[in-house]
């Protein structure tokens, strides 16, 4: 991390911001004038399925509003989806990296979406809404620039989550599919986790 684009909890809110364009020259190009406009720190600059780029930034709320806002300006025509997610769940960060131990699964919730940016947002209103652990949020790789959320917790919960994580998306038209699965087989657990 740049000694400019040092973040503490003390400091104020977390946020995160995403812009995913379907042209990796001009994500390259937005990564750097967000990491150059405003004091963020680029967690993700990288290229997706199917020849998208996503740039993930984290930092306080106008900062991460200011370098978004400047990546959607360069990203022009490009532009697939964008978003700011102030006060993000604590939880959202680690299961981005990849799948988060989880001890039990219980009910097994999936989110599927046509967007990154969305994913991001429906799994930060799924975890914000209900008692849920996040397992993974999949961005685009190996999925044609489609995304996912995978989240346990018992089964109205999840139910809970799903439908939230659905309706922060309602006016975009985003979901492509969800399930909720009250106690799924050790078997498939087993080769999707």
């Amino acid at each position: 991390m740049s000694a400019q684009a040092q973040w503490h909890e003390s400091d104020g809110v977390l946020a995160v911001g995403y812009v995913e364009t379907r042209s990796v020259a001009r994500g390259v190009e937005v990564a750097d004038v967000m990491a150059k406009t405003s004091d963020v720190r680029i967690e993700t600059a990288m290229p997706t399925c199917p020849g998208k780029f996503l740039v993930m930034a984290t930092g306080l709320v106008a900062a991460v509003r200011t370098a978004v806002e400047v990546g959607v300006a360069v990203a022009g025509e490009t532009m697939t989806d964008f978003t700011v997610i102030p006060s993000v769940h604590p939880d959202v960060i680690p299961a981005l990296g990849g799948m988060v131990d989880v001890e039990t699964i219980e009910a097994l919730g999936v989110i599927e979406t046509f967007t990154m940016a969305s994913a991001v947002r429906a799994a930060d209103e799924a975890v914000k809404t209900a008692d849920v652990r996040l397992i993974e949020v999949r961005l685009g790789r190996g999925l044609a620039g489609k995304a996912f959320v995978m989240l346990t917790g018992h089964v109205a919960a999840v139910r809970a989550a799903v439908e939230a994580g659905v309706k922060a998306l309602a006016d975009e038209a985003l979901i492509l599919g969800t399930t909720v699965i009250p106690s799924p087989h050790p078997q498939i657990l087993d080769k999707i986790l």
